[in-house]
């Protein structure tokens, strides 16, 4: 006895049954794998790190928790970058050569504002009277070095928190 020719028939030896010509099904019920395009985009982060070794410890640290992370050495990089695209959270140390945290934040502020409440400032230098003065002055979030992963996780959720909260 011969089956229908629309009829699937199984292979019993590989256990998987010959997938239909998608052009037989109707559109509704057509199965489409996912691609590229269909997966969510993971959240951009900027980090400004000067130290390298710690740059490269906590940008492979949150690309393997799932964000995308460019890493910059200076505020001048990262005007660059800011000024190519948007992020969803800068980490941004304040002791940096050629352009510091405070500048940074400043030129941020001038150039993209609404950047502004996405900032994560770190330091080592937490008894520095400027660096407090003026992370009180822009009500800061920061995060003093060193720090604990766990605790970049929760500044990031923070920001993102927080992001969602003043778009409401």
């Amino acid at each position: 006895m011969s089956l229908p020719a629309n009829i699937a028939t199984v292979d019993f030896t590989t256990q998987k049954a010959p997938e239909p010509p998608a052009a037989s099904l109707p559109p509704s019920i057509r199965l489409h794998a996912p691609t590229d395009a269909a997966k969510p985009a993971a959240k951009r982060i900027l980090m400004l790190e000067d130290d390298a070794a710690f740059g490269e410890i906590m940008g492979d640290f949150l690309r393997e928790s799932g964000f995308a992370v460019e890493t910059v050495v200076n505020g001048v990089e990262g005007v660059h970058k800011v000024l190519a695209g948007d992020f969803e959270v800068i980490l941004c140390d304040m002791m940096m050569p050629t352009l510091p945290g405070d500048m940074f934040f400043r030129a941020v502020e001038r150039m993209r504002p609404h950047l502004c409440d996405r900032f994560v400032f770190m330091t080592g230098h937490r008894g520095n009277q400027k660096v407090n003065e003026f992370i009180e002055s822009v009500n800061g979030t920061i995060l003093t070095k060193p720090f604990h992963v766990d605790d970049l996780l929760e500044m990031v959720a923070f920001i993102e928190v927080r992001k969602f909260l003043l778009a409401a």
